[in-house]
């Protein structure tokens, strides 16, 4: 009788999540923000399935202990595997952090020939397991190219349902302006980042407000530091993952999943009433002279589970040139996969 009660409170369904990769480091700081309700809200069940590589399953073992020692009451149950076929089921969300690092000496075409192999399994099983509304948010790298991977090679999957984690360049940006500034992130909203999750990605804060004694204002105005703004800061943000990296003698992880767990939020609740964010997401139809069937980062809002381009946003010619650099390295990184797609 309970058990019919439970159900007809609409939200009592569990969602099936997973997480890749989730042995590793960051899905250690992201796990329990998505069983603690931080994610997909404090009244929504979760089954949070586990995968990674059968070396690993040792220490997924630990993690699955550890999780079930959170005594989280929205987890309905936890499942750790090495199997595309179980890990894939009938999916709601999946969160593909897993991919192969880049080693010291491997050039960036090795490490793309490496990537393309493991995202066309993970996109296959997806096209054949998956929930068709499954929605698929990728942050293993090289991102853009990983999540175009998966999506061509999950052709039954709206492409609309794929995107790229972006959302820690997003966050990094907003921190140094709130920093520069001496205001919280909070205060600074619609920055953008266009294009690649890599060194050439376009940091853009034209469009940025701040609030700043109660009123907001343009970012560039609050600042009068244009040289900053188009030079230190771009820099900055755009080589933030490799000083974390050379201080912590580890990648970003903390920083990394608080900013899936941000994305993820938004595509599952929509975005703020006049705030846009950054997602990787399928070039196709904007109105930015941006290619066609890119992976490229844009600034998007979101409702009912579904972004759209934020439009008309006037690109001056500084602009211009940094968007068009980033638009090119991906053009080259997509042929260079699809070439390895094809053979794979």
């Amino acid at each position: 009788m309970l058990r019919g009660l439970f159900d007809k409170d609409n939200k009592s369904e569990p969602i099936r999540v997973l997480v890749t990769g989730a042995a590793g480091q960051i899905a250690y700081s992201l796990l329990y923000s998505i069983g603690n309700g931080s994610v997909f809200g404090k009244d929504q069940p979760i089954i949070l399935v586990l995968l990674d590589i059968t070396p690993m399953m040792d220490v997924l073992d630990g993690v699955l202990m550890e999780l079930q020692d959170c005594a989280l009451p929205l987890l309905k149950d936890v499942i750790a595997t090495d199997k595309e076929e179980v890990a894939f089921k009938d999916l709601d969300v999946a969160i593909l952090v897993g991919s192969m690092p880049r080693r010291e000496g491997m050039e960036r075409k090795d490490l793309l020939k490496a990537n393309v192999k493991i995202f066309k399994s993970q996109g296959a099983a997806l096209d054949k397991y998956a929930k068709k509304s499954v929605k698929v948010i990728v942050v293993g790298n090289p991102a853009n190219t990983n999540c175009l991977t998966a999506s061509k090679s999950a052709p039954s999957i709206p492409k609309e349902n794929f995107s790229c984690l972006t959302r820690l360049d997003h966050n990094r940006a907003k921190a140094q302006i709130a920093l520069k500034l001496g205001v919280t992130a909070n205060d600074v909203k619609n920055v953008i980042i266009w294009g690649n999750h890599s060194s050439t990605q376009y940091p853009d804060v034209n469009h940025a407000k701040v609030k700043l004694q109660g009123k907001e204002v343009g970012v560039y105005e609050a600042l009068k530091d244009d040289s900053w703004l188009k030079g230190e800061f771009v820099t900055t943000v755009q080589q933030r993952g490799a000083a974390v990296i050379k201080a912590r003698k580890l990648s970003s992880a903390m920083s990394a999943a608080k900013a899936i767990c941000d994305h993820v939020r938004d595509i599952w609740f929509g975005t703020p009433e006049g705030e846009f964010v950054s997602m990787g997401v399928i070039s196709d139809g904007n109105s930015y002279g941006v290619p066609d069937d890119l992976l490229y980062s844009f600034p998007v809002v979101i409702k009912n589970k579904t972004w759209k381009f934020v439009e008309g946003l006037p690109i001056n010619d500084f602009s211009r040139e940094k968007m068009d650099l980033t638009a090119k390295e991906l053009t080259e990184e997509k042929e260079t996969a699809f070439e390895f797609l094809s053979s794979a």
